[in-house]
């Protein structure tokens, strides 16, 4: 039930907005408040509309240490779909910052543990109405903020390949089970390349498709424009296989709009005639590259001419700042959605998930002291930013965000696909316990400058394992045209085909 405010309370909030109210005004704005609030409590009596649950489900249950050897695990069950269907017979995780009824969500932070969702995403529906079988869920780093595998308060997830390494993030847990081929699939989650780090450090496939074109409904934002979701898996055949099941407008989300769902199964490992395109400024990022990797990925791209692709160098200058603009879209927006609107905001139609944000706000208000180090920046810089600037800066940001994106269209106008590293570094040490707060923040962001521009432009990017150096996979990300993910897949299927790298060799032998 609503309760109405004191007067002091009143003349608290109208210090906020510059006003003053004397204690008569006071008094006279609390009666005209309380004749508002009728209409707050009579929406306590009405019932919202729910999400569909259409499959039973027995209880989850969390892993005893012994069997969880890599931390990835948050949860196990066993939540059959269909009988039939595309995804029979496929075992899927899923990263836990999505919705699945009946199982506890953690969203990598203890500020929402306890939190047990009463509907099911609107992806998680549709993989079981394709006959997926749900196995469970992948731990994901806190708040899905970090491109390391060390924020998640459940613990560090660790890279299959060598224990002492990250598996990248925010889809930590999802990407590393794949690889440890304890699961045929995942879901991951892309705000910033959270989808293609991991599956880049793990050795595995992953797609941020076009902007939209999976629903996000049911998922915990990070930033409305920015927002993305989508399948990793071992080959790119089940990649397709579970893009195909997902995709679609649900009309729930307001991220869609005019979308393509496209024929994502026609994978015959055939290059030729395709136009290549390799991005000058994806490489030799000052003080972050590593020589092996640009050397592996440029002969990835070499590969292509190989097999029939016309392969030439293209440059988009302002690749180099599209950090810079994610970071002004990121921050001050994440704070606003995620923090101060409590991961649901306001100002669009669609689904919002009453009992997520209310077990949220109530953690986070409570809690904050148990947010992770780059929740903490990101606040602080973001609400410093509101404060002083107003949102110009934000407003900046996405007005160039444009100017990016139609400098990538027109790139992509003279070749049908740009490759560039997917991280400029290899697999980093995982930080100690006793890790300094420069150095958790630090592993956490710095990996991000080739991924992070194409979740402020929205095009498709798929990274696909191109080699390993020192043991360590490294992977080369393909871009396409909006809507174009089956050219993404094709050429990816292709270079899969030649056999450079072997993920589910690779997988054996990390196990």
């Amino acid at each position: 039930m609503v309760q109405p405010p004191t007067n002091e309370h009143l003349q608290e909030l109208a210090e906020r907005f510059g006003l003053r109210l004397d204690e008569d005004a006071a008094n006279s704005f609390r009666g005209l408040v309380e004749g508002t609030l009728g209409s707050y409590r009579r929406l306590d009596q009405l019932v919202e509309p729910e999400l569909p649950v259409r499959y039973p489900r027995s209880r989850s249950r969390r892993p005893e240490p012994e069997e969880n050897p890599l931390g990835a695990w948050y949860q196990q069950c066993s939540i059959k779909g269909a009988s039939d269907g595309p995804l029979e017979g496929k075992r899927i995780v899923i990263k836990d910052n999505v919705c699945v009824a009946g199982v506890p969500m953690m969203n990598g932070t203890s500020t929402l543990e306890g939190y047990v969702p009463e509907f099911d995403a609107t992806i998680v529906t549709r993989i079981l109405d394709a006959g997926g079988e749900i196995v469970g869920k992948a731990v994901c780093e806190h708040l899905c903020f970090s491109g390391g595998s060390h924020t998640s308060d459940s613990g560090p997830v660790l890279n299959p390949h060598d224990h002492t390494r990250s598996a990248g993030g925010s889809s930590s847990g999802s990407a590393a089970l794949v690889a440890a081929g304890e699961v045929d699939m995942a879901i991951g989650g892309d705000q910033g390349g959270s989808i293609r780090i991991p599956s880049s450090w793990c050795g595995v496939y992953g797609l941020k498709a076009t902007y939209g074109l999976v629903p996000y409904t049911g998922v915990f934002p990070i930033e409305l424009t920015l927002d993305h979701t989508g399948p990793i898996a071992a080959s790119v055949s089940d990649v397709a296989l579970l893009l195909g099941a997902i995709a679609g407008e649900d009309g729930f989300d307001p991220r869609q709009k005019d979308v393509r769902v496209g024929d994502y199964g026609s994978l015959n490992g055939d290059a030729s005639g395709l136009r290549i395109g390799i991005l000058t400024e994806g490489f030799g990022w000052p003080g972050l590259s590593e020589e092996d990797v640009d050397e592996a990925v440029r002969r990835a791209a070499d590969a292509f001419g190989d097999m029939g692709a016309a392969v030439s160098e293209v440059s988009v200058p302002l690749h180099r700042d599209g950090i810079h603009i994610w970071n002004g879209i990121a921050i001050e927006g994440a704070t606003e959605l995620m923090v101060r609107g409590n991961s649901m905001g306001t100002n669009w139609k669609g689904h919002y998930s009453t009992s997520l944000l209310d077990a949220y706000a109530r953690g986070r208000t409570t809690r904050a002291a148990d947010l992770s180090e780059t929740v903490k920046l990101t606040m602080l810089v973001g609400e410093y930013m509101r404060e002083s600037y107003h949102g110009r800066y934000y407003a900046k940001a996405q007005n160039l965000g444009r100017k990016l994106a139609a400098a990538y269209d027109a790139a992509l106008e003279s070749v049908d696909l740009l490759v560039i590293p997917t991280l400029p570094m290899k697999a980093t040490p995982i930080p100690p316990a006793d890790a300094s707060r420069e150095e958790v923040v630090t592993r956490a962001l710095e990996m991000i400058p080739n991924t992070a521009p194409f979740d402020v432009t929205g095009h498709p990017a798929m990274t696909v394992p191109c080699g390993l150096s020192e043991g360590l996979p490294i992977g080369a990300m393909l871009i396409g045209k909006k809507w174009d993910e089956a050219t993404v897949l094709r050429a990816a299927h292709a270079f899969e085909q030649t056999g450079t790298y072997n993920t589910k060799a690779s997988a054996a032998a990390s196990r």
